[in-house]
């Protein structure tokens, strides 16, 4: 082999960057379970009346407060560096292995259009924003293209400058509606940078060692993975802020011109929802006034009549704020009151009796807008402090140009009120003493320190011109997590012993060659997702486990070719020499095809389904390094020393040995089960599948019991409690883990603690007595995921592309590769055929298996990496074909094809072995996460070694019948000879 002194150099390198990457991981865990050890021995010894849930809060947080203290102490000083640093080069788990939270945000452009235009009230330009929105769901255009057609389309061409143009703007009176969108389209791109630049400095402040950000900046989509955070509502709040700080003069009750617009809109309505209208002579019945009353609670004096001295104009319950928005949302309300004025809530509060409750504000702005006389740009610095009562606020420094405005504000006011708001949400409305002038101002109110801290920090990252909206969150708890790590292990674990067994069995000494090659491939995996910042998910334990099955093909090619070349009758160095350069082919296009499918896989995917995809592409690249160069550089080493590695056993010399079944002749029975296949697979669609939560859109919460629930007791309960929703219900692992999805108020924004109420209340007979809701959360959900319809069209949409890019980048690749287009037929229906026999097993057995079958993005990667597997074996059998094409003159296509197919079949099925014991050991040890990825694998590889041998190989004769197999096509194998010149074979 050339270049032996260089493989010798990367392999040690390799080594040597994988060990030293790994080394901070296992100094980092000695460290905290140190720290840990020490906190629980300070807890127990300070509190030991307290209950155990009570000690292990205490533990954890006294194990964060000592760490968080301590992140600049040297920790390992073999190399001087400190926890933090440490910390950060640590192989990085995914928040399934560790919990957390994972978001997928989707940038929303439509607040930076409306701020963008002359008049966001415009009725034309709202309905065409509406319509733009509504046609993302299921568009592949951008969102300012759908904009400006929609809004040419209503209201004719040569009409967009007049709503965007003005003075001091990059949009000029005379630009033509494709200048316009030209204009928009990059002050779009730069409001979604700046979005992602400030979400990352937010993101900052969680203090994650290792957050995982993936942005997409053609989509707009930023996936956000933040491992080991245990607050997700903080989270959400913090992400989805859009830091639109505003100061505005308050309207009062009291103020007559306010009141009177306030009564006749509040009439107005109530003709309008009970069907009345004025009379001729213009007057208003009576018994039609009261609807915004009805549900709102007016401070006003029922003895006297006069209105009590309140910034407010009134309270509502939590439970009435969805009719109140409808109400004051209504266009006859809103056109009916003043155009100056603008009713917003003020942060939720909890009245004695522990229900929630909001404040409403009229506030006063610049007629036909959203903005307030005073705007956040006016803040130069913002910090967290305590008022003079000792409550914690924020602290603001004005600009000069704010001093001026906020004196001039606040003078304007003496002796009334001004808010403060953030998100059209008012936070402070004090009364004004006197003109405040020197540019410092604090927000106060009922926060608590970390809320305070929060703000403080929103306002100081920046206010996002394009907010970022949620479209799909995933919550796992750390306990799940736990379970994940040691499914995921003991899998990996039972299957490298099996496979490390298997070789030693099958390919005798030179097993330990293969062994080895695995081993060096597993350690340089993981090095390099260490080494390049990647995340380790479930999904990427599950790519680890395959990867253990894939690598050891490389080697079970190689040696099979080099027993072939031995029952030749050649020497051992011949027999070395020609089978690694023979098997080369075969082993590139086999895995060509596999990273063609991982590297779609992880173009289209997110999340862990893109942790499966990274693992699978560094597995396969460092598979070929290992199996191939490191390989030969092992048996080299051994050959120079005058000894020779075995290549059989007593097994396998007689496996398959003088093998010739007569495949092809059984390929009419062999269509005619394809047949029923497409049919059945047809029937499939009809049939239907469960589809996951990220397809249909939804939430889907894991829940923990302390004793089996049988689903049926609690699908009634669920459905009422859920307002008439069907629920799926489906056990994982056992009767005491249960899954529950549901798509009751799917569609709606920050509903999930809403849900989450009804889910408390729909199981409450199967939850322990006493109960509380918090609890319930707190305990008992363990993991839960919610996707907006938005992002789960897209999703489905990403994986119907990924599946069909697989099979023409494999179509042109074979085509390319063979040169002949019969292989790239045989290959697709090949493919084609097991990606059925998968469909039909998920539709008609989705009600039968104890566990969960659904289409989902674990499905998609399934499929993909089924496709890539069932290519290997295929073009093993196609690459063996044209070589005997060649040398097999004269004979028959069907003589040559068997003859191919009998002597890569002992290659055939200890690959299919070794892959699906893998896969078989995922399945049974990994966990729920992986299971139904796991099964759609192991049909896969059923059918993927069926479908070789007796689906994609007759294509070869029954198409195009006289054409010769492609011998013609293939150049001649150079074999290198010890001491002599290169001969042609």
């Amino acid at each position: 082999m050339r270049l032996k002194g260089l493989v010798w150099f990367f392999t040690i390198a390799l080594i040597l960057i994988s060990l030293w990457e790994l080394s901070y991981t296992l100094v980092v865990r000695n460290y905290e379970g140190k720290v840990k050890a020490q906190a629980t021995r300070l807890v127990k010894r300070q509190s030991g009346g307290l209950s155990k849930d009570q000690q292990e809060a205490l533990i954890k947080e006294k194990t964060r407060y000592i760490l968080d203290s301590t992140k600049d102490k040297e920790i390992y000083p073999l190399i001087g560096t400190t926890y933090q640093k440490s910390k950060e080069n640590e192989l990085n788990l995914g928040l399934d292995l560790q919990g957390g939270i994972s978001v997928t945000m989707d940038v929303a452009l439509e607040g930076l259009l409306k701020s963008l235009s002359n008049n966001s009230q415009d009725l034309t330009l709202i309905k065409a924003l509406r319509t733009a929105t509504e046609q993302k769901a299921n568009s592949e255009s951008d969102y300012i293209s759908l904009f400006t057609s929609s809004y040419k389309q209503q209201n004719g061409d040569g009409k967009l400058s007049a709503v965007f143009a003005g003075p001091g703007k990059d949009i000029k009176p005379n630009d033509n509606d494709q200048t316009v969108e030209n204009k928009l389209k990059t002050i779009a791109d730069g409001a979604i940078d700046q979005t992602y630049k400030i979400l990352l400095k937010r993101i900052d402040k969680f203090g994650v060692a290792q957050p995982n950000i993936n942005f997409d900046k053609n989509k707009g989509v930023i996936n956000v993975e933040l491992a080991g955070i245990t607050e997700p509502e903080r989270v959400r709040k913090f992400l989805q802020s859009s830091a639109n700080l505003q100061f505005w003069s308050v309207v009062l009750l009291k103020d007559k011109a306010f009141e009177s617009s306030l009564a006749e809109a509040d009439k107005a309505l109530a003709r309008y929802l009970k069907g009345t209208v004025t009379d001729t002579t213009g007057k208003i019945d009576s018994a039609n006034t009261g609807i915004i009353a009805s549900i709102m609670q007016i401070p006003v004096d029922q003895k006297t009549g006069t209105y009590y001295e309140t910034p407010i104009i009134g309270t509502v319950a939590k439970k009435d704020t969805g009719l109140l928005n409808s109400y004051l949302n209504n266009p006859v309300f809103t056109s009916a009151l003043s155009n100056s004025v603008k009713i917003v809530y003020g942060v939720e509060q909890k009245n004695p009796k522990g229900l929630s409750f909001f404040e409403l504000y009229a506030l006063e702005k610049i007629p036909g807008s959203d903005k307030a006389p005073m705007e956040g740009e006016s803040v130069d610095q913002t910090s967290q402090s305590f008022d003079e009562k000792g409550r914690p606020s924020i602290k603001m420094q004005m600009t000069n140009t704010g001093t001026r405005a906020w004196a001039n504000l606040t003078g304007k006011n003496d002796q009334r009120y001004v808010a403060i708001s953030l998100d059209d949400i008012v936070y402070s409305a004090p009364k004004v003493n006197g003109k405040i002038e020197g540019g410092d101002t604090e927000i106060s109110g009922n926060f608590t320190v970390e809320e305070a801290q929060d703000l403080a920090n929103i306002l100081k990252s920046g206010k996002l011109d394009a907010p970022a909206k949620i479209v799909a969150s995933q919550v796992v708890g750390p306990t799940l997590g736990q379970q994940a790590v040691k499914g995921g292990a003991t899998a990996f674990i039972i299957a490298f012993l099996v496979i490390f067994t298997l070789m030693l069995v099958y390919f005798n000494t030179a097993g330990w060659v293969a062994n080895i090659a695995l081993i060096l491939n597993l350690l340089f995996t993981v090095g390099v997702l260490a080494a390049m910042g990647f995340t380790l998910t479930a999904a990427g334990i599950a790519g680890l486990v395959l990867t253990i099955g894939l690598a050891v093909d490389t080697n079970v090619i190689i040696f099979e070719r080099i027993k072939d070349e031995l029952n030749k009758g050649k020497s051992y160095q011949q027999a070395v020499t020609e089978g690694y350069q023979r098997s080369l082919p075969p082993v590139l296009d086999a895995h060509v095809t596999s990273l063609l499918t991982a590297i779609i896989l992880a173009y289209f995917g997110l999340g862990p389904v893109l942790g499966f995809a990274t693992t699978q592409i560094i597995g396969i690249l460092l598979s070929l390094f290992c199996g191939i160069l490191v390989s030969r550089l092992i048996t080299d080493y051994w050959t120079n020393k005058n000894r020779h590695l075995k290549y059989f056993t007593a097994v396998s010399r007689r496996v398959f040995r003088n093998a010739n079944y007569k495949f092809i002749e059984f390929r009419k029975v062999t269509y005619i089960i394809s047949v029923v296949i497409l049919i059945l697979g047809i029937a499939a669609f009809f049939n239907g599948f469960h589809e996951g939560v990220e397809f249909k859109g939804g939430r889907s919460y894991t829940v923990e019991f302390a004793k089996p629930v049988n689903n049926d007791d609690i699908r009634g309960d669920l459905k009422s409690a859920l307002d008439g929703d069907n629920v799926t219900i489906k056990t994982v692992g056992d009767s005491r883990h249960l899954n529950i999805t549901t798509s009751y108020l799917k569609g709606t924004d920050n509903a999930d603690s809403l849900v989450q109420q009804r889910l408390y209340q729909g199981l409450k007979k199967v939850l322990p007595a006493n109960l509380s809701y918090n609890d319930f959360v707190k305990d008992h959900i363990q993991s839960y995921t919610t996707v907006l319809p938005s992002i789960s069209d897209d999703l489905k949409r990403g994986a119907v592309k990924a599946t069909i890019f697989a099979l023409f980048a494999i179509f042109f690749y074979i085509f390319i590769r063979f040169k002949d287009w019969r292989y790239s037929v045989g290959t697709i229906i090949t493919l084609l055929h097991d990606v059925l026999v998968t469909l039909i097993v998920f539709s008609f057995f989705k009600e039968i298996v104890p566990f969960p079958l659904e289409i989902d993005q674990h499905f998609i990667a399934a499929i993909l990496t089924v496709i890539g597997f069932s290519m290997n074996d295929t073009v093993i059998v196609f690459d063996r074909i044209r070589e005997y094409a060649r040398d097999m003159k004269g004979a028959s296509k069907k003589t040559i094809i068997n003859r191919a197919i009998n002597d890569t079949l002992s290659r055939t099925i200890m690959t299919s072995l070794t892959v699906f014991l893998t896969i078989l050991a995922l399945f049974i040890f990994g966990g729920e996460v992986t299971r139904g990825f796991a099964f759609a694998m192991l049909i896969g590889v059923i059918t993927g070694s069926y479908s070789s041998i007796f689906v994609g190989a007759p294509v070869l004769i029954d198409f195009a019948k006289d054409k010769p197999l492609g011998a013609a096509d293939i150049k001649p194998v150079v074999i290198e000879k010890p001491g002599a010149k290169a001969v042609k074979v």
